[in-house]
This record gives C-alpha cells, sequence and structure tokens, in this order.
C-alpha cells in the first residue's frame, strides 16, 4: 500500500457507518428589501462603479453622457441604442479593441444582494472579447432585470451559454495588497440603471 491507499481506506472505514442526507442542503434565501434597486445601487456603488439612475426616455442622454467626448464606442449590433461614435463589432481582434475607448452594452440580469452584472453575450451584449478590452464598459440594466440574490439569478440564466459575472470594475492587489483596477478587464464600469 501506499499513502494514497492509506488515505482512501481511512475515509471509507470513517464514512462505513454514514447515513447519506435525503434532504439536499440548500443556502439560507435573504428576506426582501424594501427598495430593492435601492440596494443594488448602493452594492454597485461599493465596487466603485459609477451608477445613474434614469428612465428610458433618458436612457439614449445618460450614455452618452457616460462616454468621453469623441470615444470611440463599440456597441453590439443587437443593441439598438443611438450612440455617439458608434463601432460595429466586425470580430474585432484584441489588438483593434485595445484601440477603443469603450463598450455599451445591455445585461441578462443583475443581482442586488452581491452588486453583480451578469452577461450571457446574447446580441445586445455581444460577445465576451468586447467586455473585457475597453477600458470602460457602459452597461445597461433594466429595473425588471434586478433580483435579489444568487438564485433568483440563477433562475433566469441558461447554464449553456457564456456566462460573464461583473462585479465593478475589473480589480486586482498586488504582491503589497495595494489594489489595482483594470489589470484583467476595463478600469471603469458605469452602470445606467433604466426605471419605469
Amino acid at each position: 500500500m501506499n499513502a494514497r491507499d492509506d488515505v482512501l481506506a481511512a475515509v471509507r472505514t470513517a464514512l462505513s457507518g454514514a447515513v447519506p442526507e435525503t434532504e439536499p442542503v440548500v443556502a439560507p434565501r435573504r428576506q426582501p428589501v424594501a427598495d430593492l434597486l435601492g440596494h443594488f445601487v448602493e452594492r454597485v456603488e461599493d465596487y466603485r462603479a459609477v451608477v445613474v439612475r434614469t428612465d428610458a426616455a433618458g436612457l439614449a442622454a445618460a450614455v452618452a453622457a457616460a462616454l468621453p467626448a469623441g470615444a470611440r464606442v463599440v456597441v453590439p449590433d443587437g443593441l439598438e441604442l443611438d450612440v455617439p461614435s458608434r463601432l460595429a463589432d466586425t470580430r474585432l481582434s484584441a489588438h483593434e479593441l485595445d484601440d477603443v475607448d469603450a463598450v455599451v452594452t445591455a445585461c441578462r440580469v443583475a443581482i442586488a444582494e452581491t452588486g453583480t452584472i451578469v452577461l450571457d453575450h446574447d446580441a445586445d451584449q455581444g460577445r465576451r472579447a468586447i467586455t473585457l478590452v475597453p477600458d470602460l464598459h457602459v452597461c445597461i440594466v433594466r429595473a425588471d432585470q434586478v433580483v435579489l440574490d444568487v438564485p433568483d439569478a440563477m433562475g433566469r440564466l441558461d447554464p449553456r451559454r457564456p456566462l460573464t459575472w461583473i462585479s465593478g470594475p475589473s480589480a486586482t492587489s498586488d504582491i503589497e495588497l495595494e489594489r489595482v483596477e483594470g489589470v484583467h478587464g476595463p478600469r471603469t464600469l458605469h452602470v445606467v440603471l433604466v426605471e419605469g
């Protein structure tokens, strides 16, 4: 016998009299909050993201205000919104995307408790690369897409689709634990929350 066999034998012995649980373990659910959208905004802002609340009539102006003047902006074909300096994603390479200033997308769902936005890269969100390379991501979230917690979000997601979970701007810590933003994705996340 080797060490691996010894460990597995010890595990088998320890489990020999165990009775498997008949009920699945389920994480406790959060209690509903009085102001779901306010809770979402608070959590997203905790991640150093910018949040602007608007209505459908003010959406185009809110997106335009989030973009630097003269910015080159990639917008997925499926997002029907008039965006200044709009560029179509013609399968731009990573090098070409590096020359783009921003991306504007929609999302699939947003989670209030964690301040997380989930993209499933449908036509209004574009392919994953366009959301990871440009320095600024302007993400449009409709109020009806905001759910309380992760279990609520999972019910709206198709696990066969590629999913990108965004909790604030891209950030990491260097060896001295100094926060560095923009290493693995956009340095700035600007969320436009559309209510009503």
